[in-house]
């Protein structure tokens, strides 16, 4: 009978060979984030805690500003059902193989925040149903805007989005009852892709530089490879600069106008990725203010960058949550399947009612707007804005 350790080497080296697959699979692609203009049916995945109440809300809004194009069906919403918690626990599958069948029909999807069990959570170990998305799909780059123009920000993130310490969230080692490990994944393939989209984008949109967020410092392979593999991206691109800066110092100071002064275009690894957005959305109004697209060159899906908000559930307030972020998701499919005047429109009635007027406020307090109420005020400045042009 095999030992324990001889077990856990067994077990580590199935790892190995399992991301030496997936690679093969990647096969070195160069390939950029792609658009798709000749999208015909938009998936739509409600998600779980709030994720089914603001889908309605978004949905309601999607209608609208696609309205001719679904009456005369150039394009088709169609909704996916079992990736909710329950179903998910029910079937053991982080993402049933069956719905993901369906997902895959669909190169463009609105998805719906998903709850991931926690650790703690007795007998449950499934992975997060985005982390197996992301990978399934080969949606490698994340890509997050945050915008302030009374403070000349204008952000753009590229998060990588299949490695990291995320890749092999559920397959760490418990090697006894005092060590355990988990894995952080890099690899030159994957890094190049984020790498050349961020630097591709800042061409095409006039950025002057593009900053890699990591700590290469201290963690001198995976950290140290995504970093060095980003130099050599950048020797591609005369006229954009590489800037670097360590996370934990990014973290800090962010916020600080001097820290962050002139910086445009952000490139990360996957988990600095998820923290450094999540404070730039703080920073900008709050997880509620930004949208999220998850791209490859076969599929994309647009997120809130928030999650199922359990505790607005638990507290009876799931019907006062903000959907702003799905909505500025929203915004960002618009603009890849090629309607950028309804993402334009969108925007303009978005930044209206969340700062320029705020006739309505949301803040998922009974005593102020619903979460379709404030879709109303949406929709009415939509409207408005509409009838002006």
């Amino acid at each position: 009978m095999m030992d324990l350790n001889e077990q856990h080497k067994q077990r580590f080296g199935e790892l190995i060979r399992k991301e030496q697959q997936r690679l093969a699979r990647v096969n070195g692609t160069k390939a950029l984030p792609k658009n798709s203009d000749e999208a015909k049916v938009i998936a739509v995945l409600p998600g779980d805690g709030i994720g089914p109440i603001i889908m309605a809300q978004a949905i309601r809004v999607l209608s609208e500003l696609l309205k001719d194009e679904l009456v005369k069906k150039e394009i088709e919403l169609r909704f996916i059902e079992g990736l909710t918690l329950e179903n998910r626990l029910a079937t053991g599958e982080s993402v049933p193989e069956a719905v993901m069948a369906e997902i895959k029909c669909c190169p463009v999807i609105l998805k719906g925040p998903m709850t991931t069990p926690k650790a703690s959570d007795a007998g449950i170990n499934l992975t997060s149903a985005n982390a197996i998305l992301r990978r399934e799909l080969d949606l490698f780059a994340n890509i997050r805007p945050v915008k302030m123009a009374h403070k000349g920000i204008d952000w753009t993130f590229f998060r990588e989005n299949t490695e990291g310490p995320y890749a092999l969230g559920s397959d760490g080692l418990q090697i006894d009852e005092d060590l355990s490990i988990d894995f952080v994944v890099e690899s030159r393939t994957c890094t190049e892709r984020i790498a050349r989209a961020a630097f591709e984008y800042a061409k095409t949109n006039g950025k002057r530089n593009v900053t890699v967020v990591t700590k290469a410092n201290i963690i001198k392979r995976t950290d140290g490879n995504f970093l060095n593999t980003c130099k050599e991206i950048a020797r591609e691109y005369a006229g954009i600069g590489l800037e670097e800066r360590l996370v934990d110092v990014t973290a800090a100071r962010l916020t600080n106008p001097e820290f962050h002064k002139g910086l445009e275009v952000f490139v990360l690894p996957n988990l600095y990725g998820d923290i450094i957005t999540d404070i730039a959305a703080e920073y900008q109004g709050g997880l509620g203010t930004a949208g999220s697209a998850n791209i490859g060159t076969d599929y994309a899906v647009f997120e809130a960058i928030h999650g199922s908000a359990p505790f607005l559930v638990e507290n009876n307030r799931a019907e006062y949550a903000d959907p702003s972020s799905l909505l500025r998701a929203v915004g960002m499919l618009l603009n890849h399947i090629g309607k950028n005047g309804q993402a334009t429109r969108l925007e303009k009635a978005l930044d209206i009612c969340g700062s320029t007027e705020r006739r309505i406020k949301i803040t998922s307090f009974r005593e102020d707007a619903s979460t379709e109420e404030y879709t109303d005020y949406i929709l009415e400045t939509l409207a408005a804005e509409y009838a002006l042009q």
